[in-house]
């Protein structure tokens, strides 16, 4: 690059029409590729390669404001020092490009760390210790970085647009990964969520199993409209705290959130859970928390020492829901998390946690969604439950999110849609009892053994269209309720005069 010229005035901008060709262009070629067999793997590449460019153009950025300043990645290996060299005559590609990605490149980047003022480095290094480049052919990989060596990650323009882009490949990733979608939630329940929770400038908002950092990203958009000069969007960016366990998906967020305009995103890669519940400080405590944590799944024994005795269980999401109430500021704090319907139902340790929840915050909501909002991942009914820390409960309102007249269920061609969830939002300050919406006493609840899976008793839906998970729970109620009924008859007779 001359002397004197910017990276700016280097790199024209790009169109619309230009950058998803070239983004086509470049999934085209990876699809050439023998090493990369889905498109999870594809995206992954991809992603890890964007991300060294957006580190890049954040490095020259920098070099150009400020006097003195040490790149997040040292030469030889940042990004324009292999993929666009001064001299071209030093240029790799081939076997010789693979050989210095996974040899050179991949090993160092893996040993990066840095101080706060250098927090990106230490990204880089996190990173690069759980990403590994799989793509074999060196001739496709030297194809792939030129073609994105030509977008502009400084400019506001192409940053918007490799966000959509983005998301639109979140989106594919999401419909090709099966049974590792947990960590994808639709963007209209994120978005509903976050629109409730309104968070504000100031606040800090946590995702402790931040997946792609969705519901980071969105908060990120509600709260930017109260940013009013720079320091203001230095304490939004500082306030958006996410946790994932997951390398692949830790990555993603990383990505996600830089293109959103989050140059600095504070991610951890870690395992939530293996933090000591009993042992989080006052001034560790956060003002919002919004989550889908995973379900399903069990956590190995010594994560279980972490929690107390009556909440050791190794149900990932009631874990997540009793760190999630150790998280929280004592007052003021406020919640939204995606629960399945088992959790609702449960008992055991899972009736100790909602005891907890309902003696100690205010679960004020609960939103009942549609059957098939997270297909097709998952087909176990789910529910979004909405708390506040400073007072305990006084009553819940229901609200039966119904299907769209006609539909049986939602599918991947024909999602839930943000419009959905309209009605919710009308109702949400103004509430009343209505063909979709009850309120029930906590004392109801206590009595019925915080049991929290509670039929819409304004809404006479037919049993046989319910799905099989609705139906076993709704059986296994009335089981247990006949069961009940009958110890109390066995009493009633026992005390009987003969």
């Amino acid at each position: 690059m001359p002397r004197g010229q910017t990276r700016k005035q280097a790199q024209p901008l790009t169109s619309r029409q230009q950058f998803d060709s070239t983004i086509k262009s470049v999934r085209d070629q990876l699809r050439k590729d023998a090493g990369l067999s889905g498109e999870t793997d594809r995206l992954e590449q991809l992603t890890w390669m964007l991300f060294l460019k957006a580190v890049d153009d954040y490095d020259w950025a920098r070099e150009e404001e400020y006097d003195e300043y040490e790149p997040v990645i040292d030469p030889p290996y940042r990004w324009h020092d292999w993929v666009s060299p001064d001299d071209l005559t030093s240029q790799r590609t081939g076997d010789e490009l693979i050989s210095f990605v996974n040899d050179q490149l991949f090993p160092h980047l893996a040993t990066l760390s840095g101080a706060r003022q250098q927090y990106l480095r230490s990204v880089v290094g996190r990173v690069f210790q759980g990403i590994y480049n799989r793509v074999r052919s060196g001739y496709i990989l030297r194809e792939v970085v030129d073609k994105l060596d030509t977008i502009n990650l400084n400019s506001s323009d192409d940053v918007h647009m490799a966000a959509v882009f983005y998301e639109r490949m979140l989106s594919e990733m999401r419909d090709a990964a099966g049974s590792s979608g947990e960590f994808y939630t639709p963007r209209p329940v994120i978005r509903f969520m976050i629109d409730r929770l309104d968070p504000r400038l100031g606040e800090t908002v946590l995702d402790p199993a931040c997946g792609t950092a969705g519901f980071l990203v969105e908060a990120h958009e509600h709260m930017k409209r109260d940013v009013r000069n720079p320091h203001d969007r230095e304490r939004l960016q500082e306030s958006l705290v996410g946790i994932e366990k997951k390398p692949l998906p830790y990555l993603l967020a990383v990505m996600n959130m830089m293109l959103h305009g989050v140059e600095e995103p504070r991610l951890y890669e870690q395992n939530t859970l293996s933090t000591n519940v009993t042992q989080i400080r006052d001034e560790e405590r956060v003002d919002v928390i919004a989550t889908n944590p995973p379900f399903g799944g069990e956590e190995e024994r010594g994560i279980l020492s972490n929690f107390p005795f009556w909440a050791r269980t190794a149900e990932t999401a009631t874990l997540f829901v009793v760190y999630v109430m150790e998280k929280l500021k004592r007052t003021g704090a406020r919640c939204a998390i995606v629960l399945p319907n088992g959790f609702l139902f449960a008992e055991g340790v899972e009736t100790a946690v909602k005891e907890r929840l309902l003696t100690r915050f205010n679960l004020h909501t609960i939103v009942r969604l549609p059957n098939g909002v997270f297909a097709p991942y998952t087909s176990i009914p789910t529910n979004l439950l909405f708390f506040e820390s400073g007072e305990p409960t006084r009553e819940v309102w229901y609200y039966d999110l119904p299907l769209p007249e006609g539909r049986k269920q939602y599918t991947k061609t024909k999602p839930l849609q943000y419009e959905e969830f309209a009605p919710v939002q009308e109702w949400w300050n103004d509430r009343q009892e209505n063909e979709r919406a009850w309120c029930v006493p906590v004392e109801r609840l206590r009595e019925n053994g915080y049991n929290l899976d509670l039929k819409n008793p304004n809404a006479a839906e037919p049993l046989e269209h319910l799905p099989p998970e609705q139906l076993a729970a709704s059986t296994l109620e009335k089981e247990q309720r006949i069961a009940e009924l009958m110890r109390e008859i066995q009493q009633a007779l026992a005390g009987a005069p003969r």
